[in-house]
């Protein structure tokens, strides 16, 4: 009896796996084409009730072996899931739907028969859809039929609602009406202060003075950013300007001071060389000042033989010369006796 037990497939799986003999289960949505999966693990999403299974987003749980097969349609015009370069699945036609499992198209269901949640598009409309279809663009119905409760029926006219407490069609509120739902509504916007708002896409009309106001403000808001970055430059052109302004004061009281040094030592150096000015010259000053004073009395001693006499090229004495020769002679250039032929 043990050994029946233990071959088992209901304790084999397990056992094996969690020894990591046996195949690992696949996580939801995880399981490719030809991979196991479970039927009864297909669920809608809590929160955002999106259909959710087994396997990944090109394949689909087949019933018949428990496998995941490719899918035989497509609900969207760019599904999710797909890489570039797969083929997609077709869409259906006029007349039939895809389901959430997304496996094969199928015919519209006829009012009453069950559908899958909010699967509007799956139910049948009825003969009089024209009236009842919904024309206002918020997607209340599909041909004016809906599926509620997961049962395909028909939708009330337009301008109606469906009250949750009786289950009759009740005329639709005007705006500023009080209201519980945005169904409620005929303009489908039900305020939270509980009273019935305009459409959401209804255009918003603003008086002239608003626009004006508007334009003063952006007019004084650039003006107002120019000035203040005029007096923020300016501030900072006149700390930069005493900069420069302080810099040139301190080179130019250099430059004077190495002037005056200039200038002090050149009169230093001219009080040096001054006779006069020095006891060195103060002496040979009076020694001049003496040789000086007696220099008329020799000038006036040799005057004649100064005019009569001169010293030759050969340092010979000539003499017996007139004044007037004697001046012409030394008025002449006088040559070397390299340079005489």
């Amino acid at each position: 009896m043990l050994p029946a037990l233990l071959l088992s497939p209901t304790l084999l799986l397990p056992l094996l796996a969690v020894l990591g003999l046996g195949p690992a289960p696949a996580r939801a949505g995880d399981a490719q084409f030809g991979d196991g999966c479970n039927p009864d693990h297909q669920k809608l999403q809590e929160g955002t009730f999106q259909f959710q299974t087994d396997c990944d987003a090109m394949t689909f749980c087949f019933s018949g072996n428990s496998t995941c097969a490719h899918r035989g349609c497509r609900q969207d015009e760019f599904p999710f899931g797909y890489p570039k370069t797969a083929k997609l699945p077709d869409r259906c036609p006029k007349g039939q739907f895809c389901p959430d499992e997304q496996d094969l198209c199928q015919p519209l269901l006829a009012v009453g028969s069950a559908c899958q949640f909010n699967r509007d598009d799956e139910c049948e409309g009825p003969p009089n859809f024209k009236e009842l279809e919904d024309t206002t663009g918020y997607g209340l119905n599909s041909n004016g039929s809906v599926c509620l409760n997961n049962i395909c029926m028909g939708n009330c006219r337009v301008g109606l609602y469906c009250d949750a407490q009786q289950l009759v069609c009740v005329q639709g509120k005007a705006v500023g009406e009080t209201c519980d739902a945005d169904k409620e509504c005929l303009s489908y916007n039900c305020l939270a202060s509980g009273t019935c708002g305009d459409r959401a896409d209804t255009p918003r009309e603003v008086a002239k003075w608003v626009y004006v106001v508007v334009a003063i403000c952006i007019f004084g808001g650039i003006v107002g950013t120019l000035i203040g970055l005029y007096f923020i430059h300016r501030k900072d052109r006149d700390q930069e300007r005493e900069k420069r302004m302080q810099y040139w004061r301190e080179q130019n009281a250099f430059r004077q001071n190495i002037m005056q040094m200039q200038e002090t030592a050149r009169n230093s150096l001219m009080d040096f060389n001054t006779p006069g000015t020095s006891p060195r010259s103060t002496m040979y000053g009076r020694d001049q000042q003496t040789e000086d004073s007696q220099a008329p009395m020799l000038h006036q001693a040799s005057k004649s033989s100064a005019l009569r006499y001169y010293v030759s090229d050969d340092g010979s004495q000539i003499d017996d010369r007139s004044d007037e020769d004697l001046m012409m002679r030394r008025r002449e250039p006088q040559t070397h006796q390299g340079d005489r032929f």
